[in-house]
């Protein structure tokens, strides 16, 4: 069993106390992950305070290099990641799950050091010149979450230090050692004390944000941890992105191609076993095709299996931890004891992991915790709607607005109905698509700033106007 260490400034650290991670697949030890204390957590801004000068004036082209040395470093170690990521996370080694997880991270490892922003020159006249710079900010603070440990990982580290700052990162601790792995990788080819890692408690992620050393702190996880990250950085006033919990909605028109819509509709839902901040969580389906709708979901659902990730066939592996397991299983109990029929699914499957079948749970509406809350998990709740207000308006009726999607074969109608969503993404004929060059965000309660393109790299900066 492997005992992992924090990289600070470099180098490995031990720590006094460890604690074991846990395959959620069979109960298994996965290896060690270091419990930080306030003593390393000052070591490692000391590091990232002390690294950021020479990385904030390292010239624009080399910070571009560097980053493209950490996606061909990234690349070299792909697979081990990736079955680290297996043991720790659950999902499948295969198909939608590490592999592609690793080539997600890559990819926009890769995308992210092609960004530039460039000198603006507002007004340039006669007797004078306005520029607007963007400058690093300083050190950032990173707090990731357990269902894409690696590639959000990438998500706020890169734009970070392609935009000249500093990192301290610090992963859940379900799943730490593959980011514990990833830092280490980066280091082979970054200067030392630029990205750093830390790992322990949650009460750590609370310090880091109190903490004065931290210039901005960049957050992806539930709301409510989202609220203390920002409550905890008032006395500073850092400067924050957060990347809140989603419940998004999805709306199937009367005219939809149902054999097509159904394969992105459930996808869209179950990418990574429903485990995804913009999976589509609740579905409205128009009354004249709620039938055929539902059984066409059935019958994919029936071909997907559910197990062990290290397993060849395996589509989906188990939930990641008990709590969130506990929380599926009862909103799917509460949603049956008020009315809603279980299509598929519903039970949980037994053995020593934390499974639980792609569950489909019809006749249930707005008022239903299944459909009111993020499940964040294998379950998708159907509603049946009479008019496409009536769908727009529960769809919206939400203090979540991360994303939301338009099912139809009127591409112009469509696209005028996801424009009406009350959110920060829209698709058509889609749910979760995302890309590295598009901004992504969410509104209400599900997040604060972008990330992604040139609009997520501003997110790392800080304006200065210039005035010559």
């Amino acid at each position: 069993m492997d005992r992992y260490a924090l990289i600070i400034d470099g180098g490995k650290v031990e720590t006094p106390e460890y604690r074991a991670v846990i395959n959620p697949a069979d109960g298994s030890v996965v290896g060690q992950m270091p419990l930080a204390t306030a003593a390393e957590l000052d070591r490692v801004v000391d590091a990232a305070r002390r690294a950021f000068p020479e990385w904030r004036d390292t010239s624009d082209e080399r910070r571009k290099a560097l980053c493209r040395a950490v996606a061909d470093a990234l690349e070299e170690k792909k697979e081990e990641l990736a079955r680290l990521l297996t043991a720790e996370q659950g999902k499948p080694l295969a198909k939608l799950g590490s592999r592609f997880e690793m080539d997600g991270a890559i990819g926009w490892t890769r995308a992210t050091a092609e960004l530039n922003l460039p000198i603006e020159v507002i007004e340039e006249a006669a007797d004078g010149r306005v520029e607007v710079h963007r400058k690093p900010i300083g050190v950032v603070g990173s707090i990731t979450p357990w269902n894409y440990p690696v590639m959000i990982g990438c998500w706020h580290v890169i734009p970070a230090i392609r935009a000249g700052n500093t990192v301290v990162i610090k992963p859940s601790p379900l799943t730490p050692l593959a980011t514990i792995r990833m830092v280490e990788i980066m280091n082979t080819v970054l200067p030392r004390g630029v990205v750093n890692v830390i790992t322990g408690d949650d009460d750590l992620a609370a310090e880091m944000s109190r903490h004065q050393g931290f210039d901005k702190m960049v957050f992806t996880g539930s709301t409510a941890t989202g609220k203390k990250v920002m409550a905890s950085a008032v006395d500073t006033l850092k400067r924050l992105t957060l990347e809140l919990g989603g419940n998004d909605a999805g709306i199937v028109l009367p005219d939809v191609d149902i054999a097509s819509a159904a394969e992105g509709i459930f996808w869209g839902a179950f990418l990574n076993n429903g485990q995804t901040c913009a999976a589509l969580k609740r579905l409205y389906v128009h009354e004249c095709v709620y039938d055929d709708v539902c059984d066409e979901l059935v019958r994919i659902a029936g071909t997907a299996k559910t197990g062990n990730g290290l397993e060849a066939d395996t589509v989906f592996g188990p939930v990641q931890n008990k709590a969130q397991f506990d929380h599926v299983s009862e909103l799917v109990n509460d949603a049956r004891a008020n009315g809603g029929r279980v299509l598929v699914g519903g039970n949980p499957l037994g053995g020593d992991g934390y499974f639980y079948p792609i569950t489909l749970v019809a006749d249930v509406d707005n008022g239903v915790r299944l459909v009111d809350e993020e499940q964040f998990g294998p379950v998708l709740p159907i509603i049946r709607y009479a008019t496409v207000d009536e769908a727009l308006q529960k769809a919206n009726a939400s203090p979540f607005g991360l994303g939301g999607s338009v099912w139809s074969s009127d591409l112009a109608a469509a696209k005028a109905l996801a424009s009406k969503l009350e959110c920060g993404s829209a698709w058509v004929n889609n749910h979760g698509a995302i890309q590295p060059n598009a901004p992504f965000g969410g509104v209400k309660q599900s997040g604060i700033g972008v990330e992604f393109g040139a609009e997520g790299l501003k997110e790392f900066t800080v304006v200065q106007t210039v005035f010559s």
